[in-house]
């Protein structure tokens, strides 16, 4: 966890998710490390919930580092890549910094920031991936020299803070959700909280802060030119903060712990690249930290990214055979991104060597799949964050369903063991079965019933109702309907709440599947991948281009490629039924 301490959030939490359910193991070292859990949005829509943790930095790591470490036929070298080596359009191994070789059929670059990273501290420029590492030398300037489209991007951190000089007495206290929802599936929401639970403070900037920040900003790399790459829209710094929103007053800080046993206090929201000494004098004018110690400063990390319209959906490069790329060397930022990008590419790099077909996630199906449709149809000009509203399909693509979008494929692919796949599929049977007993059960107006209906401030009921009927009420929830005595279950939430998600939002979620259902006719009509667009008269110059460069492998998928119309589709759908 090189950077904030927390694993989930808005759109990342269903990434876990889907993580856990194909057979990754980030929802299992989360659940272990966790020190508070929140669910985001838990009053709005199921739609846009997220779960998120916050979690022991250091034990996230031990934990991650044991997993690797024990998994059957696993080796590892600690070392770096200086090149690849290539045959024409394949690659054959790596070269390590030692001078020897490795050779293999695929490799999967996850550089992160590192490749020609550079660390920008008001004036000071030190190459690095973070604070106290190398960077990578040499992969980037390789792959450019090929024709490699190489661009940079830039991202942030804020400065690491003493607890023992925090006046946390005058602070708002944030403590999470007493309910504890894990992330991985087999973990039960009845068990005890892994860890000893940590609050957060809250605090906010104010006008001394900000005047001290435009004072200075001359001394701010992302101001002076110093910084070429581009940043990230959705977690500017506090100097893009106070200069592009000046009409605000104030922003909010969570001062999150980085572990149980540490005294180091990440500071969400506050990014800055200026001087260390002017990072100390505006944040010693916010409210509780009047006397704060900096035991890291914030900077900035520049960084080479590939341009992600060079992959295939697999995650496999179109310039060389057997590189595959994930995280931010495909110009995504966050945790989650990168650990999806991570796990399918290692997934289809280990199918093709296998000679099996790619696992290829559609995007009606996970946030996974808008993820790398997003990535290889549209490519990136700044750092891609995963939001719930890049994904049309979200009513489907909730949290509490995605182990029923996705067993299948980790069925398919082998990706859980016989126990998981049986816990599973004994989910899916407890919720149809309860969806079942809802649809069809009959509530009677009896004399018990109406005196209930009365005593909770309803109308009587005028004739018998399905449960479901009066479940789909907004003023009706299963608890209450349980309260009542108008229904019996014995269920876990987990089966209860999505259950009644299924009820409530029935005509959403059968107009989505409606969609899905002329997604999946158009995915039938596969394109061949050695088209020539340029012959065909009734595309336009740039959908010629768009549909080249992306080569999608089906009507979807070029359909999903921005500049590309649905007149082009539709003389596209034409010359494939033809052909």
């Amino acid at each position: 966890m090189s950077c904030n301490p927390s694993i989930g959030g808005l759109g990342k939490g269903h990434i876990v998710k889907e993580i856990d359910v194909l057979g990754g193991v980030m929802g299992k070292i989360t659940d272990h490390s966790a020190i508070q859990f929140k669910k985001l949005n838990r009053r709005k829509g199921p739609a846009v919930r997220g779960s998120r943790a916050q979690c022991d930095k250091w034990l996230y790591a031990k934990t991650a580092q044991d997993l690797l470490i024990n998994a059957l036929g696993s080796d590892f070298v600690e070392s770096e890549v200086k090149k690849l080596v290539l045959e024409k359009d394949k690659v054959k191994g790596v070269v390590l910094d030692d001078g020897s070789t490795v050779y293999t059929k695929a490799v999967v670059i996850t550089a992160g920031t590192f490749m020609r990273g550079v660390l920008h501290i008001g004036s000071q420029r030190i190459e690095g991936g973070r604070v106290g590492e190398k960077p990578s030398i040499g992969l980037s300037d390789q792959l450019s020299a090929i024709g490699v489209e190489v661009s940079r991007l830039k991202t942030g951190t804020p400065p690491r803070l003493s607890s023992r000089t925090i006046n946390w007495d005058v602070l708002e206290k944030e403590f999470g959700d007493d309910q504890y929802e894990p992330f991985h599936f087999m973990n039960s929401s009845n068990t005890a909280f892994p860890n000893k639970v940590i609050g957060c403070g809250i605090s906010y900037t104010n006008e001394k802060t900000h005047q001290i920040i435009r004072d200075n900003l001359d001394k701010s790399p992302l101001f002076t030119g110093a910084i070429e790459g581009v940043g990230p829209r959705y977690c500017p710094s506090v100097e893009d903060k106070v200069t592009r929103f000046a009409d605000k007053d104030r922003h909010q800080t969570f001062l999150e712990p980085e572990g149980l046993d540490t005294d180091s206090i990440y500071l969400q929201g506050i990014s800055t690249s200026l001087p260390e000494e002017i990072q100390s004098m505006f944040l010693q004018t916010i409210k509780g930290l009047e006397q704060v110690k900096i035991l890291k400063p914030g900077y900035a990390v520049e960084y080479d990214f590939i341009q992600p319209t060079q992959l295939n959906y697999t995650y496999e490069t179109k310039f060389l055979q057997g590189l595959y790329l994930a995280g931010q060397v495909n110009g995504t930022s966050g945790y989650e991104e990168a650990a999806g990008q991570g796990l399918l590419a290692g997934i289809n790099a280990v199918l093709k060597i296998k000679e099996k077909p790619p696992l290829i996630l559609p995007r009606y199906s996970a946030y996974m799949g808008v993820l790398i449709d997003d990535l290889v149809s549209k490519g990136t000009e700044e750092p891609y964050r995963m939001l719930t509203s890049r994904a049309e399909y979200r009513m489907l693509l909730r949290e509490d369903n995605a182990f029923e979008r996705l067993l299948e494929y980790s069925v398919e692919h082998g990706l859980l063991s016989p126990t998981e796949i049986d816990y599973l599929n004994n989910k899916i049977q407890k919720r149809d079965s309860f969806y079942q007993t809802l649809t069809t059960s009959q509530i009677k107006p009896n004399k018990l019933t109406q005196e209930m209906f009365v005593s909770k401030g309803f109308e009587p009921l005028k004739k018998p109702m399905l449960a479901s009927s009066l479940l789909s009420r907004s003023d009706f929830n299963i608890d209450l309907m349980k309260e009542m005595n108008l229904i019996q279950s014995d269920f876990d939430k987990d089966i209860e709440e999505p259950v009644q998600i299924r009820i409530k939002y029935k005509g959403y979620l059968d107009n989505e599947s409606k969609r899905i259902d002329k997604v999946k006719k158009l995915e039938l009509m596969d394109i061949p991948l050695d088209i020539d667009y340029s012959t065909f008269s009734g595309l336009s110059t740039e959908e010629i281009e768009k549909l080249s460069a992306v080569r999608p492998l089906n009507l979807a998928q070029a359909k999903s490629i921005q500049g590309v119309n649905p007149s082009a589709i539709q003389y596209l759908a034409l010359y494939l039924s033809k052909k």
